[in-house]
């Protein structure tokens, strides 16, 4: 038998890409999470490579949760000679089914778009998939139950725990070779106003930890209040207020904040557009899952009748037609594609109005150009004036910041033998891995990208190993 490792195939130098490879001494590979990687280009060109090993020697992937940087790189894989199972909860799946198609379809969009008006250095843009390949990939999703073990593949045994974050989310714990590994996902908020807080950190030999937040603090500020300021004022002098918002999750906590305004009168009664076909959609979902989350059905129901739905493109056109005093929530929420670059086209040269940031923005992206101070975006080949003002509200964000993340740390029963910091800009990662050193004692470091470390052995787990790359069909010892 050989040794048993974990390769970080993603979300090792950034905050997107999620993807670690786990490898049994017996020969068995498990991949926790399939991510886009999103951002810089020279990051969004890994999505173009072939996959570090072959997707065919591959016999499970586990899905933390639904998000794209987390999930939208599943029907490359299956395209390309993936032929098992997708493990993930229930609520992961019926949202995945929605999120890929809305991926696969904008990315059709985008290079169909790119090929009319010739803004893209490609002869011919394609897609990094088709919708084809989303319906390919649906058959091999399996639900898996919160705390229900499942053997995944020979020797690998898996169970889920609730992360909060968004609906489904769970973290993943993974026993195999005499190890019990625990991923973090993307864990949730214990204050968050729509999600259930994340389950308790539970011993572990080794675990991997998110790091969005990991060297900021949110505000204070009341993130509704805040929200009803900007709207207040905006729309009293006829201006439009975009809220780019993550379809899943986002939108949701945004509606509740917008509905408990209206009910305290602290909401101009001016028309809310919900553009995005997608958070339609998931609406549904969540009053089918009233478990995970803190709303009963009469809250539920009044936040979702609060806006306008908008599902056809003809009606996403007539909203810039429109003009203001009105609220626009679009995805996607970090500025890179949908509707919402329709929208901020029309309305983002003129003062009057106002771009509402309301969670992390990757480095790369058009949201984190704005919140940086960049007031000329790069939108469909062309330079476009951002002149609106651009507030952030980043207490809105569903991921815990560097003392939330420190104090659920700091509660588990006993020390892992190792801690790997992961999805995180490098300065977050960092400095997330120096706090939990410094204040919990606990063997930390950021991997490198592509790094391989061992599971279970003699050797120092910390130590790490070199990059390793594995396209044959045959399955390589470490």
């Amino acid at each position: 038998m050989s040794q048993a490792s974990l390769r970080f195939l993603g979300a090792a130098d950034t905050v997107t890409g999620s993807r670690y490879l786990v490898e049994t001494g017996g020969g068995a590979r498990v991949l926790v999470d399939c991510g886009l990687f999103q951002g810089y280009k020279v990051l969004r060109e890994r999505n173009r490579r072939p996959f570090p090993v072959a997707p065919e020697t591959i016999d499970a992937v586990v899905l933390s949760h639904a998000h794209l940087d987390h999930s939208g790189y599943l029907p490359a894989l299956v395209r390309d000679g993936f032929a098992g199972r997708i493990w993930a909860s229930p609520g992961t799946i019926e949202l995945c089914r929605i999120m890929l198609e809305d991926s696969a379809y904008l990315m059709e969009e985008e290079a169909r778009h790119a090929a009319s008006r010739h803004w893209s250095t490609h002869a011919r843009p394609e897609p990094v998939y088709t919708s084809d390949d989303v319906r390919a990939t649906l058959p091999h999703f399996r639900e898996l139950g919160f705390d229900e073990h499942r053997e995944v593949a020979t020797g690998v045994d898996v169970r889920l725990t609730h992360a909060g974050h968004i609906l489904g989310a769970a973290q993943v714990r993974l026993q195999t070779d005499g190890a019990q590994l625990h991923f973090t996902g993307d864990l949730g908020r214990a204050s968050d106003p729509l999600m259930r807080p994340p389950e308790p950190l539970e011993p572990c030999d080794l675990l991997v930890t998110e790091s969005t937040y990991g060297d900021r603090l949110h505000s204070d500020e009341d993130p509704a209040d805040r929200l009803g300021e900007v709207i207040r004022r905006v729309t009293h002098k006829g201006g439009v207020v975009l809220i780019p918002a993550f379809a899943v999750g986002r939108t949701e906590t945004v509606l509740l904040h917008l509905s408990r305004l209206r009910d305290r009168d602290l909401l101009p009664d001016v028309p809310i557009y919900l553009n995005s076909p997608m958070a339609v959609d998931v609406a549904e979902i969540y009053e089918r899952y009233p478990e995970e989350h803190r709303l009963d059905a009469a809250e539920l129901e009044r936040m979702y009748r609060l806006a306008t739905r908008i599902t056809t493109v003809d009606d996403s056109k007539l909203l810039n037609l429109r003009g203001g005093p009105m609220v626009i929530i679009s995805a996607s929420g970090m500025l890179t594609g949908g509707r919402i670059l329709h929208h901020l086209t029309e309305y983002g040269p003129d003062p009057r109005n106002a771009v509402v940031l309301t969670g992390f923005q990757a480095g790369g992206t058009r949201g984190a150009a704005l919140a940086s101070g960049e007031r000329i975006l790069r939108i469909f080949g062309e330079d476009v004036p951002i002149r609106a003002e651009v507030v952030e509200i980043g207490s809105m964000s569903a991921h815990p910041d560097a003392d939330e993340l420190m104090r659920w740390l700091g509660a588990a029963p006993s020390a892992p033998a190792a801690t790997y910091v992961t999805h995180g800009e490098p300065h977050a990662a960092d400095a997330l891995r120096a706090r939990i050193k410094r204040e919990l004692g606990w063997e930390v470091r950021v991997p490198d990208q592509s790094e391989r470390v061992p599971i279970g052995g003699r050797e120092d787990p910390l130590l790490g190993a070199a990059p390793a790359s594995d396209r044959t069909g045959t399955r390589r010892t470490p």
